[in-house]
């Protein structure tokens, strides 16, 4: 009897020129090392379609791969749970969790899929499920940029603030994956932007850290905002000035003091930019001998730093250290 190789007929999408046989419920639920089967692989990848009518079962959907993720996790993961019929697709089914607390609809909010959810199962419970690490559905749609495809009224501000295991909300998700743009503006406060995680990163923080303070709006871009210190020492501006970020910030909110912010280490934004050539994102008037003439606690200044790393051209020509004089040794008659 002739084999067929179904992963590679679900990768493909030739499950159509297969014949009925190769297609039995024996075949598609044979597993492979990781304990996924070809019905994973097919519903991933969008053949369910293909598959002989009625073979779906409650059961079949509910099948486990190693990491216990169901046939209707990987549908949810590929985006294909239109390819479900919709009495298959059940509140019990969709609560489904995987070794680490998954559920199929962290999966489709993730993949922004919801609106494939029949109405009835988005509750209000729904939206607080938590996975082993305490994402909520809009932890995971934050991370992945999904937040503007969720449906109407997903969005409200006691859930952007729910925190998960490490005390990130929604906000610092969003933030620390370029997706800030996709929350609401009337959604978006100082405090939720300065709320703290368990190790006192506020959302500007990983904006900043990401290289997206250009997603945060100019209102909030503070000198309070930006020169707070996590646990570890390190602040806003201080990511901004390594990650080349400055003149993403209003030119108002840039002062001496904040250029002097220091983190653990006595390095200034100033120092932190010199080290990664981005001095010349500041204003000429933020360029002074004074202020890139501070040490840190190595007593390393500014200038050094910057012409050590290979960016003098960046600094004032006439604060940049001058070439040892070459010595003309005199001649001497015989």
């Amino acid at each position: 009897m002739e084999t067929y190789d179904l992963f590679a007929a679900a990768r493909s999408g030739t499950l159509a020129d297969l014949p009925p046989p190769a297609l039995s419920v024996e075949a598609l639920t044979v597993r492979n090392a990781a304990g996924h089967t070809p019905l994973h692989a097919i519903a991933r990848h969008g053949g369910l379609a293909s598959l002989p009518p009625g073979l779906l079962t409650p059961d079949l959907l509910a099948m486990r791969n190693d990491s216990g993720y169901t046939v209707l996790h990987q549908a949810a993961i590929g985006g294909h749970l239109d390819q479900i019929p919709k009495e298959l697709i059940t509140r019990e089914a969709m609560l489904q969790g995987s070794n680490a607390g998954y559920t199929v609809l962290h999966s489709a909010a993730a993949q922004g899929i919801l609106s494939q959810v029949p109405p009835a199962i988005l509750n209000e419970t729904v939206y607080e499920l938590r996975t082993l690490v305490g994402n909520t559905l809009l932890h995971e749609a934050a991370e992945q940029g999904t937040l503007d495809q969720l449906p109407d009224g997903a969005l409200t501000r006691s859930r952007l603030r729910s925190r998960n295991m490490a005390g990130e909300t929604v906000y610092h998700a969003a933030a620390l994956n370029g997706h800030l743009g996709q929350i609401p503006a009337e959604l978006m406060t100082e405090q939720d932007l300065l709320a703290q995680t368990t190790a006192g990163d506020t959302a500007i923080q990983a904006a900043a850290i990401s290289g997206h303070l250009a997603q945060v709006p100019s209102e909030f871009l503070t000198a309070k905002a930006l020169s707070h210190k996590s646990k570890s020492g390190y602040t806003a501006i201080h990511a901004a000035a390594e990650t080349g970020q400055l003149d993403k910030l209003p030119v108002s909110v840039l002062s001496r003091e904040l250029l002097l912010t220091r983190n653990d280490f006595g390095d200034t934004p100033l120092h932190a930019a010199a080290y990664e050539g981005h001095l010349d994102q500041l204003p000429p008037e933020f360029l002074s001998e004074e202020l890139l003439g501070s040490r840190n606690y190595e007593g390393a200044t500014v200038v050094m730093t910057a012409v050590q790393r290979g960016h003098a051209a960046q600094v004032p020509e006439e604060l940049r250290p001058k070439p040892p004089r070459e010595h003309c040794a005199g001649s001497s008659r015989a």
